[in-house]
């Protein structure tokens, strides 16, 4: 029974982390702008991530029970799987590098289940065909696909949406298209945190339910009192307690702020106006959004930036500061591999010292 509350800490813990670290996603463009103040930015956007983080469980399905083989979760795994993600978050906010937590999450939990596994490559579901559904599931159709194409979708969008503003602005005045845009970024910065609730918060509801999930099949619960059933999970599914507690911890996290991130974000990738911050992330909102409704747990991170890349292409492509760029890229390149290896490890290192 410890251990289950242990992995629950662990969990929470890595969703306060995941909060401050993906602040930046939502605020950064509206603090650049000066739209916003970094504190008003800052609970604007956790009062939207907790709303966002309340509406639904379809990314947490599919990170609970559509990536790996949950006969082969054991509560050690999920453990070692929060913790290279809590690893590799910390690492990449001191470097002030916006790489993704949901990659994090997922690159250890196949690696810490790989090695509870013992190695069989098979425990990971690379890819399945519903026929019921008609939807595929895995880690292909639902990461990897998603990681490649989404960065790519939000460079071109940003960079329509943006130049089609321009041409429909042409002939307004600068002073008046700022005080506008000024006001919209609001509904934008609004519409972005709810969207980053609807699509990260839910990832780690997925570790808590599947920690449940696995304890039940374990016999944890097997001594609790009847008026605690609603712990007794006897098929994957997310207690509305679950979703409460996750939503009121990465608000408390969003509350906590990401300033090394916010800076890379919102100055280092190019110097903004309230027009550009607005295209960027609504651009944003949209792709995650459609993202959240297919239940593909999407790297808000990978979305923003490329959004913001591609909106301020639209002046000129010496613009964009393209060094900080590739340094960014190889922090979204290494994120899967990196948490698989340390998920890996860690969960190696507990069965060398008999913790199974």
């Amino acid at each position: 029974m410890s251990m289950v509350f242990l992995v629950l800490i662990v969990a929470l813990a890595f969703e306060y982390i995941n909060g401050f670290h993906d602040t930046a996603n939502a605020i950064a463009t509206t603090v650049s702008t000066k739209v916003l103040t970094p504190r008003e930015a800052v609970i604007l956007a956790s009062v939207f991530n907790l709303v966002g983080a309340l509406s639904g469980t379809a990314v947490a399905s599919t990170i609970g029970n559509g990536l790996v083989d949950v006969k082969f979760v054991t509560l050690s795994a999920l453990g070692c799987a929060l913790l290279s993600g809590i690893v590799w978050n910390l690492v990449t906010w001191w470097l002030g590098l916006p790489s993704s937590s949901s990659h994090a999450l997922i690159g250890g939990l196949c690696g810490s289940v790989l090695a509870a596994a013992h190695g069989n490559w098979n425990v990971i579901r690379w890819s399945i065909y519903h026929p019921t559904t008609h939807a595929a599931q895995g880690l292909w159709p639902k990461v990897i696909v998603p990681m490649l194409v989404s960065p790519l979708v939000g460079l071109l969008a940003g960079f329509g949406i943006m130049a089609i503003l321009l041409f429909l602005l042409r002939k307004r005045n600068p002073y008046s298209i700022n005080r506008v845009f000024g006001k919209l970024q609001l509904l934008s910065a609004s519409w972005m945190s709810f969207s980053h609730g609807t699509n990260d918060a839910q990832k780690t509801m997925g570790i808590m339910a599947l920690t449940l999930f696995t304890a039940t099949q374990t016999g944890a619960f097997a001594d609790l009192p009847s008026w605690l059933g609603f712990l007794k999970c006897s098929e994957f599914h997310v207690p509305a307690w679950v979703k409460v507690t996750c939503a009121l911890t990465m608000a408390a996290g969003t509350a906590g702020g990401g300033w090394r991130i916010i800076k890379t974000v919102g100055q280092k990738l190019v110097r903004m106006q309230p027009i550009h911050g607005f295209a960027a992330q609504t651009t944003a909102a949209t792709v995650i959004q459609f993202a959240t409704h297919w239940g593909i747990p999407l790297s808000t991170t990978h979305v923003i930036s490329a959004s913001i890349m591609g909106v301020g292409a639209t002046k000129r492509l010496n613009a964009v500061k393209w060094g900080v760029v590739g340094h960014m890229v190889w922090a979204w390149v290494l994120t899967l591999p990196i948490t698989a290896f340390l998920g890996y490890l860690f969960s190696w290192i507990l069965h060398l010292c008999g913790w199974k």
